[in-house]
């Protein structure tokens, strides 16, 4: 199987943060996120992998860079979630392709999304869920109809038809991919507006399996809530880190490898970075600690 990788975005909201790291590089439980979804591709059968980057590409080339399975894409203009896809197409033979955004967190099978597509007619299979916050996907019989704007979706009255939310992840033929436009920006839901009209995008749902978009600093230190909550103990620190004399770690928190807490720190619900250094007598809580923002 093949895939792509999508991890090419500024990441604006999670700013300043994304100022220093992209956010697909960003330590869930002190492991990148791009690493582990590339984990996750691979356990899926997926021994091509082509990653897309364009802000602050370096890092991302150093993450992949001991890695075989990726082909690293550098674009220098940002492309879209179509354009960079069609950017790729030289990369991929003539089979399907599995699609995924570089910042979300989730354990969907992908092996039941892949065999979903190739047992079906659709030409894309979306894996969709039901998620208020950003459902906007209308469905109808099997099928994706539409797409909607949040207002739109906000009005809408039609009772045969659901709306569900995308979670990024979708499979798409070589086909498909060879309608984009071969030069510049394009986003891939404008095309899929169209194949939705002559019933051509299929869909499975994922309604049980977590999932959770990165996209704000909320969302980050959400996702280590629920990560990190039940476990026990709760805070996960790196054998590296040196914590001082009278740290109080709680609730929940993550300390990076090489991380310095000094004496009589309190923390609460952060997440500390690789290299951040805590000065002595802190009161941290509900925070992300980089090592370059103080």
């Amino acid at each position: 199987m093949q895939a792509m990788l999508l991890a090419a975005g500024f990441g604006t909201r999670l700013r300043p943060y994304t100022l220093i790291r992209p956010k697909p590089l960003f330590p869930i439980c002190n492991t990148p996120l791009l690493h582990i979804l590339l984990d996750k591709l691979v356990d899926a059968g997926c021994d091509r992998i082509v990653v897309n980057c364009h802000y602050l590409a370096d890092q991302i080339k150093e993450a992949v860079a001991g890695r075989p399975e990726v082909i690293l894409q550098y674009e220098e203009e940002v492309l879209g979630t179509g354009g960079g896809l069609r950017k790729a197409l030289e990369y991929f033979h003539d089979g399907p392709v599995l699609v995924m955004n570089g910042d979300i967190f989730h354990d969907i099978n992908l092996k039941q999304l892949l065999e979903a597509h190739v047992s079906a007619s659709s030409s894309v299979t979306m894996a969709l869920h039901d998620y208020p916050r950003f459902n906007s996907v209308a469905v109808r019989r099997g099928w994706v109809r539409n797409f909607l704007t949040r207002k739109e979706a906000a009005q809408k009255k039609d009772k045969e038809e659901m709306l569900l939310a995308f979670t990024g992840i979708h499979v798409v033929n070589r086909e498909v991919i060879e309608q984009i436009p071969a030069q510049g920006f394009f986003h891939i839901i404008d095309l899929y507006k169209e194949l939705a009209r002559d019933e051509k995008v299929g869909f499975t749902r994922t309604d049980g399996s977590f999932w959770k978009d990165m996209g704000t600093p909320q969302d980050y230190l959400d996702l280590h809530q629920h990560l990190l909550s039940a476990r026990t103990p709760s805070w996960q620190v790196h054998e590296s880190a040196i914590i001082g004399k009278n740290v109080e770690l709680e609730d929940w928190g993550v300390i990076g490898s090489g991380a310095v807490i000094g004496e009589g720190a309190r923390l609460a619900r952060c997440v500390v970075w690789d290299h951040a250094e805590i000065a002595a007598e802190s009161i941290l809580t509900d925070v992300i600690c980089p090592a370059e923002l103080k």
